[in-house]
This record gives structure tokens, C-alpha cells and sequence, in this order.
């Protein structure tokens, strides 16, 4: 009862923290309410959640990467590759080695291993986090599928750097080679397998829907386990769970292409993965703050161990470690983009933009955001050594972690609307022409398919004409598509102007049906069944023209 009692404190905090997220007209995040409103539950009730690392880290992580992966768009990802490499892997190597000597000199206390154990968790960025911040200044749309990606790789590169220093920890020993070598197993072997149980997952419940029919709720339910059996699944063969579930979400988009859902499935699909998405980094951050009084507490206790005897002197380590996050970040930005920008010769990009712009790199680092994944992963660290005797500096380890995610919030809440505001990114090509083709095409295809079935109809039942009429309707709306994206730039530009109009107007009939249907249910003329009939038809017409 307790448990329920918990798992309900923590889903409501979740559900107050974005309508109070939307009240307040300052751009506070919604995650450091969320982090507020944990707090209050820490404080306030007398349950507390006690969090086993193993298990924190198999409910949270494989579904949110899993999805990050799915969703992230490739070709996009693909542009900018480089910078997202460089960012991913040489800042996050970077980060650990620079950040874990800072740490083990600032606080001789907490063992070398421990130190760059903590400074892998604080190496990954949160772009979810950056889009809660940025929600009133849009963020450039290249900016935003470069951290992306940068956070889709970092996330398993610095959780894999994780497990290498937690290892070290527990073993009190460390060797380059033997890392190496498990390296590129625990990563070859995990990318391998979530490849392999998502090709496979899809491939039978494709054949098992070709040949007995497709039902939304199993294909839903198959794409939330496939992350987890993937994660399992790599973890029993000792390689990177964390690994297999970032390459299943990536697999994923690929074998949806080839083997699409119904319709229904994929919008049902889409917002339960939404559900949870919002559920699980809330959950994360409210429990953040519900455990801070607790970490607090033991977190002091070990500052005392190193000779300090005040608090502040945390604040003062969660400064330092903040402070050198963005300094590693800064420097490192400016010559990924500026290797970047030589790389690609003198006709690689605009002339304006051969110098990376000072504002655009700042940017950039203050998106650096810790989020959900930086928690996470802190939270796994091990209660106790191998012999049983406690994990050195883990509250302290996790005050930290959660100080930084809390500081870098607010730093960023404070400077980043001001860096976007108006920012210049490198010139991108049009997708307008790209997108024009594709519509011509299917538009074409649809034309052909439309003639096949009206004159199979009109043999099997008679009436030609009636089926030639009815036909002929739905092809002339083809028939305009592709005669306004086939024309010039100006005919094309009038085309999309009247398809704004048209779906303006179509928006505003759509109020008023659903508002006639909601005003005949309420007087009983017709029944609700009828009415949910309706609404959900109006509701996915009007999805359709808003997308």
C-alpha cells in the first residue's frame, strides 16, 4: 500500500508541476518544479522512496533512450555527423579524464575511480531539457538536431565510461588494455543485439499480422518491450544494455519503413510512447528532489571527512564542477565547429559563417544541460563494495550530480533565451523541392491505384458510371496536388497560400462540428456512444491538417 501510495505522490507531482510549469509567466523549466515539488514530498510526507540502482536503471533509461533513438531524425543527424561525433565522444572522454582529476583534487576524499565515475554521469547532455528551457525562444532547428544527436551518442558513451569506472571502484584496479578490449565488446555486442531483437520483434509481429490480422494494443505493448528485452538481453551476455537500446530505437525507424503499422496503430502508438516520455523524466525529476534532504544530509557528513566543516562548501563543488563543465564545453565547441568549418573548403558553406560566431558557440555550451540521463545514471552507483562495506562518497556523489543538474538548469533558464534570441545559424538547403517530389510521386501512384480499383468495381458490380464519378471526384483533388507543386516557385508559393487558407477554414469548421455533436449529446439527441464516434473522426481530420 505504501508503494501505491508513493508511485501516486510521484505521478501526481508530475501532472501539477506542467500545469504550474504553464501558470507562471517566467520561463522557469518544468523540471526545476518538478524538482521542487519532490522536494516538498521529501520534506513534507513521511514515505520514502528507496531506490535499488539495478532497478532504477532498467525501468528508466532503456525506454527513454530507446526512444531518443527512435525519433532522432536521421538525415539530419547524418548532415551534421562530425560535429555530433566530436561532441559525443572526444567531449565526453574529455569530460571524464579533465573533470575526474578536478573532482579527486577538489575532494581528496572520494577515491580517484569514484571521481571520474561522477564526472562520466555529469558528461551527458538533456535536449529535452533544453526545449523545456527554450519553449518561449525557439530553438534553430540545426542547433536542435545537432544536441540531438550529441545526446543520443553521449548518453551511451558516458553511461559506458560509467560502468568502467564503477568497475574500477570494485575491483580497486584498473588497466587500459583489458578496458579496451572489453570496450569494443561491450559496445560491438550491445549495438548487435539491439539491432537483432528489433528486426525480429518487428519481422514476426509483421508476419503474425499479415497472416491473423493486426491488433493496436499487441503492436503497442511489442514496441515497449522491445527496449527492455533488448537492454536484458545484452546485459546477459555482459555487454552494454544501454548500447542495445539506443540501437534498437535506431532500428526501429528503419524497420517501421519497410513494415508499416495500420494507421491507427502508429497515432495510438505515439501517444502512449508520449505519455511516457513525459511520465518517466518527470518521475525522474521529482524523484531528485525527494531524495535531496536525505543526500543532503549524508553528502555533509563526508564533506566534514575531508576537513571542511560547512555546508557551503558543497555549493562551493557543485560551482567548480559547473564552472568546468562549461569551460571543457566552450573550448571544445569552438574547434569541433571551427575544424568543422576548414574541414569543408572554401565552397563547403556560407561566407558569412566561415568563422564560427562567438554567440552561436556560447549557445551551444549552455545547452550542454544535465537532465534526467546525468540522474539516472548517479542513482545506479553501487550501495556497497564487494566486501559489503559501503560505496565511498555515493550521497556525495549524488548531491553533486543533482547540484549540477539544478545549477545548469538555472544558468541556462537565464542565459539561453537571451543567446537564441535573433541567433544566426549556417545557411541550410531547401527541403521544399525534396518534399514537392514526394508528393508529386505519391500523389501519381494514388491516381493509378484509384483507376485500377473503380474499374475492377465497375466489373464486378456494373454501373460504370457511378464508380467513374465517385473515382473521379477523389482524382481531381490528386490532380490539383500535383498540378500546384508541378508548377513555378510563384505558383507553388500561391498553392501553399491557398492550402493555409483552406486548411484555416477547414480548422474553424471542424470547431463548429465538434461543437453542434458536444450540444447534441448534451441534450440527448443522440446517444454518447455516437457522440465519442464522431468526436474521435473530427479530432483525427483535425491532427491531420494541424501535422
Amino acid at each position: 500500500m505504501e508503494t501505491v501510495s508513493i508511485v501516486l505522490f510521484l505521478l501526481l507531482a508530475v501532472v501539477v508541476s506542467g500545469a504550474v510549469s504553464r501558470m507562471i509567466p517566467l520561463p522557469i523549466p518544468a523540471p526545476l518544479i518538478q524538482i521542487l515539488l519532490g522536494g516538498v514530498i521529501g520534506l513534507s510526507t513521511s514515505y520514502r522512496v528507496e531506490l535499488d540502482p539495478e532497478l532504477f536503471l532498467l525501468l528508466f533509461l532503456p525506454p527513454l533512450l530507446f526512444l531518443d533513438g527512435w525519433r532522432i531524425p536521421k538525415d539530419e543527424l547524418l548532415k551534421d555527423v562530425p560535429v555530433v561525433l566530436e561532441l559525443a565522444f572526444g567531449l565526453v572522454l574529455l569530460t571524464v579524464i579533465g573533470m575526474g582529476f578536478l573532482i579527486h583534487w577538489m575532494i581528496p576524499a572520494m577515491p580517484l575511480a569514484v571521481a571520474f565515475a561522477l564526472a562520466a554521469v555529469v558528461s551527458p547532455t538533456d535536449p529535452i531539457a533544453v526545449s523545456a528551457i527554450a519553449a518561449r525562444v525557439p530553438i534553430p532547428k540545426r542547433m536542435m538536431h545537432i544536441l540531438e544527436g550529441e545526446s543520443l551518442l553521449n548518453d551511451a558513451s558516458g553511461l559506458v565510461c560509467l560502468r568502467f569506472a564503477v568497475a574500477a571502484a570494485l575491483t580497486g584496479s584498473f588497466s587500459a588494455g583489458a578496458a579496451a578490449a572489453s570496450f569494443v565488446w561491450v559496445a560491438g555486442a550491445g549495438i548487435v543485439v539491439g539491432i537483432a531483437v528489433t528486426i525480429a520483434a518487428t519481422r514476426a509481429k509483421a508476419w503474425i499480422s499479415r497472416r491473423y490480422g493486426e491488433e493496436s494494443g499487441s503492436q503497442i505493448l511489442v514496441s515497449l518491450l522491445i527496449p527492455f528485452g533488448s537492454y536484458l538481453l545484452a546485459e546477459h551476455v555482459h555487454a552494454s544494455g544501454i548500447l542495445a537500446a539506443v540501437a534498437a530505437g535506431v532500428t526501429m525507424t528503419f524497420a517501421e519503413i519497410s513494415r508499416q503499422a495500420m494507421a491507427a496503430t502508429r497515432m495510438r502508438r505515439n501517444s502512449v510512447w508520449d505519455m511516457i516520455q513525459f511520465t518517466l523524466n518527470g518521475i525522474i525529476f521529482v524523484l531528485l528532489g525527494e531524495q535531496l534532504p536525505g543526500v543532503l544530509q549524508g553528502a555533509a557528513e563526508t564533506v566534514r571527512i575531508t576537513g571542511h566543516h560547512n555546508p557551503l562548501w558543497l555549493g562551493v563543488y557543485v560551482v567548480a564542477i559547473v564552472a568546468g563543465l562549461a569551460a571543457l564545453r566552450f573550448g571544445w565547441v569552438f574547434l569541433s565547429l571551427r575544424l568543422t568549418l576548414l574541414r569543408r573548403g572554401p565552397g563547403g558553406i556560407a561566407p558569412d559563417m566561415r568563422s564560427p560566431d562567438l554567440r552561436l558557440i556560447a549557445a551551444m555550451s549552455f545547452a550542454g544541460v544535465r537532465g534526467a540521463i546525468t540522474l539516472a545514471g548517479v542513482l545506479t552507483l553501487p550501495l556497497t563494495l564487494n566486501d559489503g562495506t559501503p560505496f565511498p562518497a555515493r550521497d556525495l556523489a549524488i548531491f553533486l550530480a543533482a547540484g549540477v543538474i539544478i545549477l545548469s538548469l538555472v544558468i541556462a533558464s537565464i542565459l539561453l533565451p537571451m543567446l537564441l534570441r535573433d541567433l544566426k545559424m549556417p545557411a541550410e538547403p531547401s527541403r521544399q523541392a525534396e518534399e514537392d517530389v514526394a508528393r508529386v510521386a505519391a500523389s501519381e501512384e494514388a491516381i493509378r491505384a484509384i483507376e485500377r480499383a473503380q474499374h475492377a468495381l465497375a466489373e464486378q458490380r456494373g454501373n460504370a458510371d457511378f464508380y467513374a464519378a465517385a473515382g473521379s471526384r477523389i482524382m481531381d483533388l490528386y490532380r490539383d496536388r500535383i498540378e500546384s507543386r508541378s508548377q513555378g516557385a510563384k505558383v507553388a508559393a500561391e498553392a501553399k497560400a491557398q492550402d493555409r487558407v483552406e486548411r484555416d477554414l477547414r480548422l474553424i469548421g471542424l470547431k463548429a462540428e465538434r461543437a453542434t455533436v458536444a450540444d447534441m449529446a448534451r441534450d440527448r439527441r443522440i446517444g454518447s456512444s455516437i457522440a465519442q464516434k464522431l468526436i474521435r473522426e473530427l479530432d483525427l481530420q483535425e491532427v491531420r491538417l494541424r501535422g
